[in-house]
């Protein structure tokens, strides 16, 4: 059983979808000749840490294995990970699954690196690819990554115009290169944005197996510690961690900005939208979807592929009235995004 605790909601699937020993079998010839013409199983997703239902990364990867399965007429998998797993459990269930024919095989998140790399060697015709991570350069690896840097600069614009407090929070789920991208790109935004401004930041593990990415009271209780130091608008790259920060802002009323998914439009999260200002959105269903699209005809993309705000990749959600009306911060908003999208604004990334 899982030790992550979730805010739960009716409605929303949580159940650990199991793939069969009994109906692996066959070559890593069967497994992309059964595919790659588009009539295969379909695509084949292993979660991160934080599993379905995180409202989250993972779930913008299920939202394109949906879409997938709902336009080419597919029966995709999805699987969950498991506490404390190894680099070896995660070789086993991507072999299991191009095993079994599905094309292509993701892994959602970077803690899949050594494990693709090792998989797709020994299934060279089968596609797979890899969310958040371009260590590996194969040809049949699909490096799905994203200028994340560029959606949190446009957040940081948006806790600096909406603190009255002149202090803001970071809250990251691990402590790792991916996390630092979102740190820096929002706390230059809100310096660019307004000076005097305080970024408080913080990171709740040195490593995911230590819940950083999937514990909601870690997220919770740093909120908590940031708001009592001041901050009245709190941004969380932290994964199913992040929904414990929002839940903190919410109780404190103040503003939250979530990330990877809209949030404020997740069931999960219902209660306490009023509160969710905007999020800082990556489109990972996009990328999934687009990589099965391109498997199922028949030109599979290989190689690094990076969304940016130029390509509609990352982006800030609008769902939230308070922030869509909000004039002069819609104004800042379009000066950062032309600045970025000609370059006359750099964005760091550490």
């Amino acid at each position: 059983m899982r030790r992550v605790s979730r805010i739960a909601v009716a409605g929303v699937a949580t159940a650990t979808i199991a793939v069969s020993l009994s109906a692996c079998g066959g070559s890593s010839t069967d497994a992309s000749s059964s595919s790659s013409s588009g009539k295969g199983k379909g695509l084949a997703l292993a979660y991160d840490v934080g599993g379905k239902g995180d409202q989250s990364f993972n779930d913008a990867a299920t939202a394109g294995l949906d879409k997938a399965d709902k336009e080419f007429g597919y029966t995709s998998q999805a699987v969950e990970p498991q506490d404390g797993e190894s680099d070896a459990d995660k070789v086993q269930r991507l072999e299991q699954l191009a095993k079994s024919g599905y094309n292509p095989v993701i892994g959602v998140g970077f803690a899949y690196a050594a494990a693709v790399k090792e998989v797709a060697a020994k299934y060279p015709k089968v596609t797979f690819g890899i969310v958040d991570d371009e260590q590996n350069k194969a040809a049949n690896i699909a490096d799905l990554v994203f200028h994340e840097e560029q959606a949190s600069y446009l957040a940081g614009v948006t806790a600096a115009k909406a603190t009255k407090s002149n202090t803001v929070g970071f809250v990251g789920g691990v402590d790792v290169p991916l996390i630092h991208k979102f740190e820096a790109g929002f706390k230059q935004g809100v310096e660019d944005t307004k000076k005097g401004v305080t970024v408080k930041s913080q990171y709740l593990t040195e490593t995911a197996q230590e819940g950083g990415f999937s514990s909601p009271d870690k997220g919770e209780s740093a909120a908590e510690g940031q708001i009592d130091a001041g901050a009245d608008v709190v941004y969380a790259a932290a994964g199913l961690s992040g929904q414990g920060v929002i839940k903190s802002a919410a109780a404190h009323k103040i503003w939250a900005i979530g990330v990877d998914s809209d949030q404020y439009k997740q069931d999960a999260l219902a209660k306490y939208k009023k509160y969710i200002l905007t999020s800082a959105m990556k489109d990972v269903a996009g990328a999934v979807y687009n990589l099965a699209k391109s498997v199922h005809d028949g030109k599979p993309e290989t190689g690094v592929v990076r969304a940016s705000l130029a390509t509609g990749g990352v982006s800030l959600a609008d769902s939230n009235p308070a922030f869509k009306n909000n004039a002069d911060l819609q104004a800042a908003l379009k000066k950062a995004e032309a600045g970025i999208k000609d370059g006359s604004i750099k964005v760091k990334t550490s």
